[in-house]
């Protein structure tokens, strides 16, 4: 087996006329988060769902743990550990019935299903609730239930498909310390989401996707000093406003009004002498900003460069789930 825990090569999958996956490359080293990025119906969920047996690829190759994710499909599904969107839970079960349950059905020993349901369900700060329907937990437990109920048979290699949407801050947090413990003790983990606040945090590495393939790959740091910008923000008191200081400010970088309308964003390189350059562009077109903001590149900047989208119109990954469900 190589250094790679997760290694594919020009993984292709086709749902009718959709190209959903053209030629996707990926290596995951052990022991660390890789963050897959992209837009709605970029690919993401349709190669988590092929890593995971879920689906068959049309053409490449994906092997987990140096098994080939068809040929020995029932073999990478012993070794892994899956949390989606929607938790997977039996609702009218309680949360320690639901961590047994899984435990009997991934084959463990009974004599370890009960000790690790327990383990779980404090690990998890589920054990006040062990007892109540999983029908009474709140989102953020639920999800916590789905984590633990994944990780019941100890897999090294964990797959979380946008596991804390819908969670509020608090519940995203305390998600997040859990993973970044897993991944201390050696679990490999694959990750998509659409916080990318959550990718900058969590991932050692990043891959973005756009229409099933692979378009920027490297660090979160990396990637942001890809764009070898700083940015001025300036806002506006209103729309008119904006578009007109956007025409003047082209003269000082590349210059956009955000999805706000209000707000005018410039590229420079000597932030400076930059900022002079702003503010007397708009003074001589008698424009006068609300307020003016200096920061550097983030990855929401990152990802909009390189797929002209905001991660925040990037909710979930419906169009994979609907070509999945059509194939299914």
């Amino acid at each position: 087996m190589s250094d790679h825990v997760i290694a594919v090569d020009g993984l292709g999958k086709r749902f009718g006329q959709v190209v959903a996956l053209d030629g996707i490359d990926l290596r995951v080293a052990q022991g660390t988060i890789l963050g897959l990025l992209g837009p709605n119906g970029a690919g993401k969920t349709t190669t988590v769902r092929v890593l995971t047996t879920i689906l068959r690829p049309d053409e490449g190759q994906a092997r987990v743990l140096g098994l080939d994710v068809v040929r020995h499909a029932e073999q990478v599904r012993s070794m892994i550990g899956l949390a989606g969107q929607y938790a997977a839970v039996d609702e009218n079960l309680t949360g320690r019935e639901n961590l047994r349950l899984i435990g009997s059905l991934s084959h463990q020993p009974r004599s370890v299903v009960r000790p690790r349901a327990d383990e779980l369900l404090e690990r998890f700060s589920l054990t006040d609730a062990a007892d109540r329907p999983a029908r009474t937990y709140s989102g953020g437990m639920r999800r916590r239930l789905d984590l633990a109920a994944a990780l019941v048979h100890r897999p090294p290699v964990l797959f979380l498909d946008e596991p804390t949407t819908g969670l509020d801050p608090s519940g995203r947090s305390d998600l997040w310390a859990v993973i970044e413990e897993l991944v201390d003790d050696g679990t490999t983990v694959l990750l998509t989401t659409q916080y990318l606040e959550e990718a900058d945090r969590l991932a050692h590495n990043i891959v973005v996707v756009d229409h099933g393939q692979v378009i920027a790959e490297g660090t979160a740091a990396d990637l942001k000093a890809s764009l070898g910008n700083t940015i001025v923000e300036v806002r506006l008191a209103d729309v008119a406003s904006a578009q007109r200081a956007s025409a003047h400010l082209h003269r000082v970088g590349p210059a956009e009004v955000l999805d706000d309308g209000h707000t005018v964003a410039v590229k420079v390189t000597d932030s400076g002498r930059a900022v002079l350059s702003v503010v007397r562009a708009l003074d001589q077109d008698g424009i006068e900003p609300q307020s003016l903001v200096v920061r550097e590149p983030t990855l929401d900047d990152v990802f909009l460069n390189l797929t002209g989208h905001n991660a925040a119109a990037s909710t979930i990954d419906q169009p994979d789930r609907d070509h999945e469900r059509g194939a299914a």
